[in-house]
């Protein structure tokens, strides 16, 4: 696929082409996702505040605390590892038209996207399944808009979901 990820592209994005209203769609739905994942991580440390005012502290400080430090820590790592690495996006390497309009040049991988959606519904699992099984249905859907889109190869999507995955867990230790 490597050598002709241009024509894989073209495929997978053939309907959205053909559909304009499709390609607006995608396109809201990225920023929608993104505004529900960023949107559901304030909402679960406002909780936890609340909670702290009207229950006390003391079992709260942990779970904030653990909150904030583990996904921002795991932030902060995979920015770096990505700046470090600067590799292209595809509409870079290949003659591509992404449907998702960018304009910035390399750090594609991994996906900070799919990583910060997959680490937040992981800590909303660990708060509540209820809460966290349909944001982790939504970083999977967000994984596979950014490849649609143009902005992200698949690895990227996958490798992203992965460190989510693995420095959301820690919130589980």
């Amino acid at each position: 696929m490597a050598r002709d990820y241009a024509a894989f592209y073209r495929c997978l994005s053939a309907p959205f082409r053909r559909h304009p209203h499709l390609a607006a769609a995608l396109r809201v739905a990225n920023r929608v996702v993104e505004v529900i994942m960023y949107g559901a991580y304030l909402v679960m440390l406002t909780w936890l505040v609340w909670r702290g005012f009207r229950q006390g502290w003391a079992g709260v400080w942990p779970q904030l605390w653990r909150l904030v430090l583990i996904p921002g820590v795991g932030f902060i790592l995979l920015s770096l590892v990505r700046q470090r690495l600067n590799a292209p996006r595809p509409y870079e390497q290949w003659p591509i038209s992404p449907l998702i309009a960018r304009e910035k040049k390399g750090n594609s991988f991994p996906s900070r996207h799919v990583f910060s959606a997959t680490v937040i519904a992981v800590a909303a699992l660990w708060l509540d399944w209820r809460f966290g099984l349909p944001l982790l249905v939504l970083a999977l859907l967000l994984a596979v808009i950014r490849v649609v889109g143009g902005v992200h190869y698949p690895r990227d999507v996958v490798v992203g979901a992965i460190c989510g995955l693995v420095v959301g867990s820690l919130l589980f230790l």
